[in-house]
């Protein structure tokens, strides 16, 4: 199959792609109910709570008529299911807003930390995947892989509390949290105080992915580099650097942009470390903040929203290898 045949064939493959993720998220959708059904949350109780008021058990009643958790679960999530269709997630317990405007909201920020540490973690790990790779058992491999171990031992919210205590207590390079200054209107922000409050949370979540691209990149590009070609390659006189160039790069590129969109699930669940480590307003933080308060209307939209980023992602990057490599 060449490149203008998987051209040809898009439509059916984005349908079958598509089937597929709306059964994923059917499975998902009914998953978390069970699960949060099955929870001893009460979201009455936890909704009571947020009025600040004492309510009395008539009124208790009238709100459990009014939101049908006495109704039989099927009942229930069949009611859930028709409100989620029409792109109502309801209404979030702790913030008092629409789900879906919360969601709305928070995306772009999470979009954003994501796609920078997405950035980050490619890059940086590809380019010392190939430094570890051309200087093999030598003093800069050693050192970079020893870097990389330890990485990837260590926990993402362990390693945003040393970069908030070294670079914004002690330093005072960056902000101590939040994606805009405090106290002034969202509107008034500018790109680069964006961007400032930016740095800490990126850089801390790109290196979840970072050890895995640099040791994988290594490992395929000592494999290339010990292959016969390579060593003819040798003979006839190329450098090693003209060797990385005419022959490494394109073995080892694919093999990385494979494991660098892999890592779409790995950093949204890393975000959540990320954005409550420094009190970024994103996804993450939303989530935990609706599991810790009980908000179930939000948890089951962010979980579900969650999912499909997720599932989106991952087609994205399957349709991209077809492209790049017909033959997959």
């Amino acid at each position: 199959m060449d490149r203008k045949e998987v051209i040809i064939r898009l439509p059916r493959i984005l349908v079958t792609y598509g089937f597929r993720n709306l059964t994923l998220l059917l499975a998902i959708s009914i998953l978390t109910f069970v699960l949060v059904m099955a929870s001893p949350v009460d979201p009455v109780g936890q909704y009571i709570l947020g009025l600040g008021t004492a309510v009395s058990p008539e009124q208790r009643i009238e709100i459990e008529e009014y939101w049908g958790v006495n109704e039989p679960p099927v009942e229930r999530y069949i009611h859930w299911m028709t409100e989620l269709s029409r792109g109502n997630l309801g209404e979030s317990v702790l913030y008092r807003r629409p789900v879906a405007a919360i969601i709305r909201e928070r995306f772009f920020n999470s979009l954003a930390l994501m796609i920078c540490a997405w950035i980050l973690s490619g890059g940086a790990g590809f380019f010392f995947g190939c430094i570890m790779g051309m200087y093999r058992e030598q003093l800069p491999d050693r050192f970079l892989k020893k870097l990389c171990y330890l990485l990837s031992s260590v926990p993402t919210f362990w390693l945003g509390l040393v970069f908030l205590l070294v670079f914004s207590v002690w330093l005072k390079w960056f902000p101590v949290g939040f994606s805009s200054p405090i106290g002034v209107l969202k509107d008034n922000v500018t790109i680069w105080e964006r961007l400032h409050h930016l740095v800490l949370p990126a850089f801390t979540l790109s290196f979840m992915s970072f050890a895995n691209i640099a040791l994988h990149t290594r490992q395929k590009l000592v494999d290339v580099l010990n292959s016969d070609y390579v060593l003819f390659a040798r003979a006839r006189g190329e450098g090693k650097w003209t060797i990385l160039w005419r022959h490494g790069l394109r073995n080892i590129l694919f093999p990385a942009l494979t494991l660098q969109f892999s890592s779409f699930a790995e950093l949204f669940g890393g975000s959540v470390m990320a954005e409550n480590v420094f009190s970024y307003p994103g996804l993450g933080s939303a989530a935990a903040a609706a599991g810790l308060n009980s908000d179930v209307p939000l948890l089951l939209g962010v979980t579900l929203f969650s999912a499909l980023f997720v599932a989106v992602g991952n087609m994205l990057a399957n349709l991209l290898y077809g492209i790049v490599d017909p033959q997959i």
